[in-house]
């Protein structure tokens, strides 16, 4: 879906569940959510969390706009609040969505993206992505997760696939040996379609093992009446991601999941947390605003006690010791 006008939160109301027994961190999936593009996303997160009993929000995860170049090089003071965040802790991850064209929500024909995307992997656009490598580098962000061309493998965006995927792949390749020339960098690159077939199969739009560090998939609760179980089995769903990713010895993310044509669904909510508890994700961030979201949207309560009574409480602190048997007399 795309990135949506930015409103005021609507927090579900407070319902105390049940925390959970602490787990370590290092066995969980670290996660967040995406509450909003500019600083008052950064801002929502300690509410958030709070909401959760204090749960430890490791991901921040936002999205440059994608309307002109200078948007896609990413503003220094649209970024800075993200910066700073990452900052604060040294086991934070910074998530940031990168438009590979400018218009990347403007309804361009597939003719124009075509020779776009040929433009861009014969190296028109370059320069573009060196400004933003310097940018984050310069705020001390080098180790920051990159999701380049989002869902490339549907039709929302300028930025898709389908049009030509050989020259696709070969503008993948350029931008992430772009970025990667700037010194001082680390940063990491995830290869994120929409689940499902969608209009072309993504495995189509794979660039490379050698300048993709993270497979991604963003999964919504669509269509409606798909069970959980067969997004699961689905082609190009949720098991073939994973299969895909095990394959090609790359770690997975969910960097935009959430609530969707099915309405409220707690059992999908929990067949998903469960999911990414079992196959622990380098990351995920669910999408927190309506039709998808649990907390700044309120048309979903069941699914957002669901939510909140599984992830409430996880911090970074060790479980408990268990008690030592006495010993016998």
């Amino acid at each position: 879906p795309a990135v949506p006008a930015l409103t005021p939160p609507v927090p579900a109301p407070p319902k105390p569940p049940t925390p959970n027994i602490l787990v370590p961190l290092e066995d969980l999936p670290a996660f967040g959510a995406f509450l909003s593009s500019d600083a008052r996303g950064v801002a929502r997160m300690p509410e958030f969390s709070d909401w959760l009993g204090g749960a430890e929000l490791r991901v921040g995860h936002t999205y440059l706009p994608g309307e002109t170049w200078s948007d896609i090089e990413g503003d220094a003071g649209f970024l800075q609040a993200w910066a700073r965040w990452r900052n604060e802790r040294p086991d934070r991850m910074l998530v940031l969505n990168v438009p590979l064209q400018e218009r990347n929500e403007g309804n361009v024909p597939d003719g124009v993206v075509r020779q776009l995307v040929r433009q861009g992997a014969a190296g028109r656009f370059d320069h573009h992505f060196r400004v933003l490598a310097e940018r984050l580098v310069r705020l001390k962000v080098p180790d920051t997760v990159l999701v380049l061309g989002w869902e490339m493998n549907g039709t929302t965006y300028t930025h898709r696939c389908g049009p030509d995927p050989e020259a696709w792949k070969r503008y993948w390749r350029r931008i992430v040996t772009t970025m990667r020339s700037v010194p001082g960098q680390k940063f990491r690159f995830d290869f994120t379609p929409n689940r499902g077939l969608d209009a072309v199969p993504w495995t189509q739009c794979y660039p490379g093992d050698d300048v993709v560090d993270i497979i991604g998939v963003d999964s919504y609760d669509q269509p409606a009446g798909l069970s959980f179980e067969k997004q699961v089995k689905e082609p190009y769903g949720l098991q073939a991601h994973v299969d895909f990713a095990k394959a090609h010895g790359k770690p997975i993310s969910y960097p935009e999941w959430g609530l969707f044509r099915n309405g409220d669904n707690p059992e999908w909510m929990r067949g998903m947390l469960a999911w990414m508890d079992a196959h622990k994700p380098l990351y995920n961030t669910l999408t927190d605003y309506c039709p998808h979201g649990v907390w700044q949207c309120a048309a979903n309560p069941k699914s957002s006690e669901v939510y909140r009574s599984v992830l409430f409480g996880r911090t970074d602190e060790p479980a408990p010791a268990p008690a030592p048997a006495p010993a016998p007399k």
